[in-house]
């Protein structure tokens, strides 16, 4: 279903810039307003409006709550642009060949393995809270790209690139623990009919239809159909990405026509300036009233709060160095070791999907769910003015640092 990455070697048209490298080369403004619309949640669910603001997320609209319309529906799109941008980069991007994922692949998997230990750690002694572990595995891109943009020059474009590369194999990590750990029962029926959905998509991937109506349609079918599965209902928008074809037509080389760009530049901006805010304010708002010291000490609290400050850090920066020291792979040109370690704090911001898997690892546990909110806060704010700090202080690109 994902077209081949072969191309022919003559004359090679240039390559369009995807919607999230051309957010790295201008701004990070969805970054920035999905900040504002966490600082609102907050502001709402801890004033007067703070009863309305939870009725309303659990009020009922056809067969969903609005908190399930926007985790359950809004979210399939996102996770839809998600796997458009994990299809490109691997068939024509920055992570098209191995040596290019080798540096970004090793600081992900520390990235995700060191933050579920230091959560795992801290929550030996409840074991009802280990359901936990992945919520600070997964990095926040839209936050850690907004974070950069702030810093502006004094954060080289190679570091840039390299953390977008981290972050769409963590995406893509954290895609494979939704769907390996956190399903419902399962439907063999509702199974039956998206893997049928699925066929058909791949027909059409096959066939070389280059409409994205078809696709779309399918999509909203197979959506309904992996919502009724037991599966997340989120993985049918990366199943349905890499439905979408990479080229305007066969054998011709990626361009700005084909149907995969034409989708992601159209959901980008929709993404980045109401979906994730929408989100973000739907998601992040927890009232502190009546939460005491037991709260904020809390072994949930406590392990996704330093396994997002902590473990993040110490997964991907100790994933670089070891690459970097086995001669795996290259520092980033033109970045420092401090470079290196500010951007192994910020991906410590693990607002989104943090926020989104502890939604399903503690479904109906308001409690588990406010400890998890305040320690995604906690971890991500942390992390936030830790990296913001270090690049800061750090040398401009070009500017004389130590070898490798």
């Amino acid at each position: 279903m994902i077209d081949s990455p072969t191309r022919p070697p003559s004359r090679r048209l240039p390559r369009p810039l995807s919607a999230l490298r051309a957010l790295l080369t201008s701004s990070a403004g969805g970054g920035l307003v999905l900040m504002a619309s966490a600082v609102l949640a907050l502001v709402v669910a801890n004033g007067p409006a703070g009863d309305a603001y939870a009725h309303a997320l659990h009020a009922y609209l056809g067969p969903l709550s609005l908190l399930h319309w926007i985790n359950d529906g809004l979210m399939a799109v996102f996770f839809l642009l998600v796997g458009l941008e994990i299809k490109r980069e691997f068939l024509d991007g920055g992570l098209r060949t191995w040596p290019d994922r080798a540096l970004p692949g090793i600081a992900a998997l520390g990235g995700m393995v060191a933050p579920a230990l230091v959560y795992v750690a801290l929550n030996l002694g409840t074991p009802a809270t280990l359901r936990g572990w992945a919520i600070p595995a997964a990095t926040d891109i839209a936050f850690a790209l907004g974070v950069l943009a702030l810093l502006g020059p004094r954060v080289p474009v190679s570091l840039k690139i390299f953390l977008t590369a981290l972050a769409i194999l963590d995406d893509l990590g954290a895609v494979l623990i939704i769907a390996a750990f956190y399903t419902a029962d399962l439907s063999l029926p509702m199974l039956g009919l998206a893997a049928g959905i699925v066929a058909m998509l791949a027909i059409l991937n096959r066939t070389g239809q280059r409409n994205l109506g078809p696709y779309l349609v399918l999509g909203a079918a197979l959506w309904f159909a992996v919502l009724r599965s037991g599966l997340h209902a989120t993985v049918a928008g990366v199943v349905l990405a890499l439905a979408i074809p990479l080229r305007a037509s066969p054998g011709r080389p990626d361009d700005a026509h084909s149907p995969l760009h034409r989708l992601e530049h159209a959901l980008q901006p929709w993404v980045a300036y109401a979906i994730l805010p929408v989100f973000g304010f739907a998601n992040a708002g927890v009232s502190v009233a009546g939460l005491g010291a037991d709260a904020l000490l809390a072994p949930v609290t406590l392990g996704v709060a330093a396994g997002l400050f902590l473990g993040k850090q110490v997964g991907v920066f100790g994933g670089v160095w070891l690459a970097v020291r086995l001669g795996l792979a290259p520092r980033p040109a033109g970045a420092s070791w401090r470079h290196v370690y500010g951007v192994a704090l910020l991906c410590g911001i693990g607002f989104t999907m943090s926020l989104f898997i502890g939604g399903l690892a503690f479904a109906g546990m308001p409690e588990l769910e406010a400890e998890t909110k305040l320690g995604v806060l906690a971890g991500s704010l942390l992390s936030t003015i830790a990296g913001a700090l270090v690049l800061a202080g750090a040398p401009r690109p070009g500017a004389a640092t130590h070898p490798a």
